[in-house]
């Protein structure tokens, strides 16, 4: 055969710095946001602090909303008491009221405390809403807990299984399948074993068309140790490659993150959240905003803006680079905002009776199923709302705390776990404190209200409210 030239016109995503920065921009708690939009400021003489809102961020998150441009609502527009409907009065309407809500509720609430969240509780609550089976799970359970805070599991699959038994056989192949699984949880690179897997699992994560990514593969697999000793040249020079191949893949793993466990559980339990995402209900519809602290609150120095047109050489070439950093940088917290509100707008029209009723409304939801409603992938999804809070007229919550896994109840639909606690809770509330209701009572009448419950499922979600046994809560007096 004649080797022969052909061409073909395609799609795909390349993950240039542009879109890694994005990336890392999204899954940011605002109070990381902060200090990365600082250190922006202080490196780039481009950008500056500013007093309002970027004019471009907030046009292009108004125009993600309606279409239209107009401006969006924020914080300082919250009418003051005694108003009943509590909010800004411009924001956008995203979903009808189904029903009274207690008035009680409807008023500006105080911040609540933040709950420390670890990596170990990230990974439970991905693992939470996965489609993993019952057995798979139990191995799941095991392994997260044995992964590190810098997301490395260190152990062997062999301890796992030995954990596990005897109430569950398993051999260390089916450990490591499951390990598999929790590697393409959020963090990317989480469950790696050693420092090569973890740049590997990273890598594969982009698409194969990124500029050094077959390259970068090798070095993070063959030549991992022998990079610091001998440099780029002297890689080129081993592997007969041309130096600039060479260094686009090892700017490729720099850019990777070596730790990918290190930024979950930053806050401080007595730290107070500083919302990034204000719902509100006025005229009896709910609307959504951004919060101040979303708002990218830096710009460009006009300055020296000004000054580059009339640079030449050196200077120039200084100033047009950082200018780009700089104009990279608002466009990915534009993007930022953007996806935010997208993923804010799915949850209030998905979770609507969750925020009249509480819990007991709260409806099964996924990131799967959130993510094909607003076109964008899961990881994404997880990403936007890791450790992200939403201000609402019942306090201050996690954006997690809108999803639930589900439970199939008798008339055909679904209940979330979080509904089921709810009612087990209720239940025991009213029971006799004389003769408390056991976990298979508890099973039955959960039954015969339609959610059908093991007895063993109400046990577990009984402890972890924290309730004890029935025998326990007898109380004769």
């Amino acid at each position: 055969m004649k080797p022969q030239l052909q061409t073909s016109l395609g799609q795909s995503l390349v993950m240039t710095p542009q879109l890694q920065q994005a990336i890392r921009l999204l899954q940011m708690s605002s109070v990381e946001l902060e200090a990365e939009l600082a250190a922006a400021v202080e490196s780039n003489p481009l950008l500056d602090w500013t007093d309002q809102p970027s004019e471009p961020a907030m046009a292009e998150a108004a125009g993600a909303i309606d279409g239209s441009g107009g401006a969006l609502a924020h914080e300082g527009d919250t009418p003051a008491p005694p108003e009943a409907d509590w909010g800004p009065d411009d924001g956008e309407v995203w979903y009808q009221r189904v029903g009274p809500l207690d008035p009680d509720n409807d008023r500006d609430p105080a911040e609540q405390v933040a709950e420390s969240e670890s990596l170990q509780d990230y990974l439970l609550w991905q693992l939470h809403l996965s489609h993993l089976s019952p057995r798979d799970r139990q191995i799941a359970v095991v392994l997260i807990e044995a992964i590190d805070d810098a997301g490395y599991f260190r152990d062997s699959p062999a301890s796992v299984a030995e954990t596990l038994a005897p109430e569950l056989i398993v051999d260390e192949a089916e450990v490591v399948t499951v390990l598999h699984q929790i590697q393409r949880f959020d963090p990317i690179g989480v469950g790696a074993r050693d420092l090569t897997e973890c740049l590997s699992l990273q890598l594969q994560y982009l698409e194969e068309c990124t500029p050094g990514r077959a390259l970068a593969l090798s070095l993070a697999r063959d030549h991992l140790e022998r990079l610091p000793k001998v440099g780029a040249a002297g890689l080129a020079a081993e592997l007969k490659l041309p130096l600039a191949e060479v260094e686009t893949a090892i700017s490729l793993l720099r850019s990777l993150e070596p730790r990918p466990g290190a930024g979950i559980g930053a806050i401080a339990e007595d730290s107070y959240v500083a919302p990034d995402i204000v719902i509100w209900r006025q005229h009896g519809m709910w609307r959504v905003a951004l919060s101040d602290s979303m708002r990218p609150r830096i710009g460009i120095h006009r300055g020296y803006e000004s000054m580059i047109r009339h640079a030449d050489g050196a200077d120039a070439n200084y100033l047009k680079g950082h200018l780009q950093e700089a104009r990279w940088l608002l466009k990915s917290l534009e993007a930022r905002g953007v996806t935010m509100l997208k993923v804010a707008r799915c949850l209030i029209s998905q979770q609507a009776g969750f925020l009249e009723f509480g819990n007991a409304a709260l409806r099964p939801l996924t990131l799967r199923e959130v993510a094909a409603e607003i076109g964008m992938h899961e990881s994404t999804v997880s990403r936007a709302i890791a450790r992200k809070y939403a201000r609402t007229p019942r306090g201050t919550i996690p954006l997690r705390a809108f999803f639930a896994s589900g439970i199939d109840t008798g008339s055909g639909g679904e209940a979330s776990s979080v509904a089921i606690q709810s009612m087990i809770r209720e239940l025991i509330q009213a029971e006799n404190p004389r003769k408390p209701l056991s976990d298979a009572r508890l099973a039955e009448t959960l039954k015969a209200a339609g959610v059908p419950v093991a007895r063993r499922t109400v046990a577990k979600y009984r402890e972890a409210m924290g309730i004890v046994s029935s025998q326990d809560r007898v109380r004769m007096a």
